[in-house]
């Protein structure tokens, strides 16, 4: 049996964490390509028609999101001292 198709608020919720999990990670570029790949993802699954594919997608963007959590935490870790040219104030 399938899982429920989600709500279009558990859709816009997921949206946003995943938008606020790229804010933690303190590189530019790969902050940006969080942004991008949700934005993107969101983009090509938002028109799924019927209720399978609309769990799959929700289900794949949850796990999207435990893994941006984890990766913004190991790259804050590790990440270089040197910060992006786009990072530094005028």
């Amino acid at each position: 049996m399938a899982p429920p198709p989600p709500s279009p608020a558990q859709a816009r919720q997921l949206y946003k964490a995943l938008m606020r999990e790229a804010r933690k990670f303190s590189n530019y570029n790969v902050r940006e390509y969080v942004k991008r790949r949700t934005v993107v993802g969101f983009r090509d699954h938002g028109a799924a028609s019927d209720s399978e594919a609309a769990a799959a997608a929700y289900i794949l963007g949850k796990d999207q999101l435990e893994l941006a959590k984890r990766q913004a935490i190991v790259y804050n870790l590790y990440s270089p001292g040197v910060k992006s040219i786009m990072d530094l104030s005028s």
